[in-house]
């Protein structure tokens, strides 16, 4: 195997798959990273139990030639140490050479690295995925959705279905939900598939969801997701990312969610963040970062208080329909689901001091988030 190649596309395609090359595990070859060098492109793996990555280099982009292959091969290269070299090479672009026994010769400008790498048959053969289920969405669309929904999941592994997010798909409609039981997440959108595609009881770990959204930050095209069996496929034309799926049934949220409220509250997004941020700074260091609110008369008061720090009072404007109303929940909560809520106004909706409280942009109707309250003196 022998090849030329730019530093900074060798960079960024390396920088993609050791996301998810494991340093702890109990097979020695997935601390590396495969390499395939074929007449056209380079293809690199990186993987662990749980997740793999893939890319491809081709030899030619933007009509600019990158890469160079004078002998196909392919051999797996210790990840860790060979991503901080390709990081810190001097050169514009890199020569790579394998030998005998898999030893591998580095060079840019005036340094030669010399590794030990491993045979690439004992490295694991991606799955093969009958792509029966399919459907696309654009890079950016897919981003979001993580965004406004995986910060919801548990992050207990003993809370099992709880820890990743819920796809489902009915006619071109994705619906995206996570919970950890305390608040809740859901989000919906349109996207390409096959009239007849129904998806049921699809879940993404959370952790695969975060590193789905690094793995396409830089993607514009549109994604294809393939589901097959236990398996998820995320790709683009160079681009792949295949990860388990969680096993068990996700619970009916449905019925969770109030259809109506006693109480509705309406106010600027912007102004509600920046002064539940104010009272967590009181709150936050309590075992459940406990704010109250009391609604009354066009106003909302927020108020928290500890014994050791001591107490902030503040009071926003509001447009108010209904009794009134106090109620105390956690102030991370609604922080965390502000910040993923673009519109510039905020509806909530009460059914009461202990149940469950609604929260969705006045301008749009494709998200929401609930939250449960917290009981107190």
């Amino acid at each position: 195997m022998k090849l030329r190649i730019l530093q900074s596309v060798l960079v960024d395609a390396v920088s993609q798959v050791t996301k998810a090359v494991s340093t702890r595990t109990t097979i020695p070859i997935l601390t590396g990273i495969k390499v395939t060098a074929e007449e056209d492109q380079l293809i690199l793996t990186g993987s662990n139990s749980d997740m793999t990555i893939e890319t491809k280099i081709p030899r030619v982009k933007d009509e600019k030639e990158q890469l160079f292959v004078e002998k196909i091969g392919s051999v797996v290269v210790p990840g860790k140490i060979f991503a901080e070299i390709v990081r810190k090479l001097p050169g514009n672009e890199v020569e790579w050479i394998v030998g005998e026994r898999n030893g591998i010769t580095i060079r840019s400008g005036k340094a030669e690295f010399q590794l030990h790498g491993l045979p690439s048959e004992e490295y694991p053969s991606l799955p093969q995925l009958y792509e029966e289920q399919v459907f696309s969405l654009s890079a950016d669309l897919l981003r979001t959705l993580v965004r406004k929904t995986s910060f919801a999941v548990a992050v207990n592994e003993a809370r099992g279905v709880f820890t990743g997010v819920l796809f489902q798909l009915e006619e071109g409609l994705l619906t995206c939900v996570a919970t950890d039981s305390h608040r809740l997440s859901r989000q919906k959108t349109q996207v390409e598939s096959l009239p007849d595609l129904q998806l049921n009881n699809v879940i993404i770990p959370g952790k695969s969801m975060s590193e789905l959204a690094k793995t396409f930050a830089d993607e514009t095209e549109l994604v294809d997701l393939v589901v097959a069996g236990n398996q998820l496929l995320a790709r683009t034309k160079h681009l792949s990312f295949y990860t388990r799926l969680l096993e068990g049934s996700y619970p009916d949220t449905n019925r969770v969610i109030p259809q109506t409220g006693d109480v509705e509250v309406t106010t600027k997004t912007k102004e509600l963040l920046q002064s539940v941020e104010r009272a967590s700074l009181i709150s936050r260091d309590g075992r459940d970062n406990v704010i109250k609110w009391t609604v009354s008369d066009n106003q909302v008061q927020i108020t928290s208080a500890s014994q050791e720090i001591g107490s902030v009072v503040e009071e926003i404007q509001a447009d108010v329909k209904g009794p009134s109303l106090t109620i105390s929940f956690n102030a991370r909560y609604m922080i965390e689901a502000l910040r993923t809520i673009d519109s510039e106004e905020i509806h909530i909706q009460f059914t009461g001091s202990m149940t469950p409280f609604l929260m969705q942009p006045t301008d749009r109707n494709d998200s929401l988030h609930l939250i449960v309250p917290i009981r107190t003196r």
